[in-house]
C-alpha cells in the first residue's frame, strides 16, 4: 500500500525552489524512490523541474542555493507505509530511524530522508 502525501512545507520559504547542482541527475530519484512525477522543466531564469505526488508540487532549481541546508517536511497518512514504500522502491536506508516530533501542540511519528542531491526531506504522520 502507498502512503498518500498530504501537505508540503519547505524548511526556509520556497518548496517550489529548492537548490540542487544539476536538476536532470536529481529527477530520477523522486520519480523511482519518492514516486514523484515529472510535471515540467524550464530554463528560465535557470534549470528547474516541477514534480508532484497527490496534488502536492515542490521545485528543484539550478539556482546556486545550497542543498544541504534545505528540503521540504511533508505530511503523510502513515508514517510506516511511506518508509515502506520508500524501500521497496529502491531506497537503501535498513532502519527509518522512527522517532516522535512536535510543532506547536502537535505530535508527528516522523522519519528523514537525505537525497543523493543533499536536500533533506522529513516524513511524518499526525498522532494523536
Amino acid at each position: 500500500m502507498k502512503a498518500v502525501f498530504k501537505s508540503a512545507a519547505p524548511y526556509a520559504e520556497d518548496a517550489m525552489n529548492l537548490p540542487v547542482e544539476n536538476v536532470e541527475a536529481a529527477i530520477p530519484f523522486y520519480e523511482k524512490i519518492m514516486g514523484f512525477r515529472l510535471v515540467t522543466r524550464n530554463d528560465s531564469p535557470w534549470k528547474s523541474a516541477v514534480l508532484a505526488r497527490h496534488g502536492i508540487q515542490r521545485g528543484l532549481a539550478e539556482n546556486g542555493g545550497d542543498p544541504s541546508q534545505e528540503g521540504c517536511f511533508f505530511e503523510v497518512d502513515s508514517a510506516e507505509a511511506a518508509f515502506a514504500e520508500l524501500k521497496s522502491n529502491g531506497f537503501e536506508k535498513e532502519d527509518a530511524g522512527f522517532r516522535i516530533d512536535k510543532y506547536g501542540e502537535t505530535s508527528f511519528k516522523v522519519f528523514f530522508v537525505v537525497a543523493p542531491d543533499g536536500l533533506c526531506y522529513c516524513l511524518g504522520e499526525r498522532q494523536d
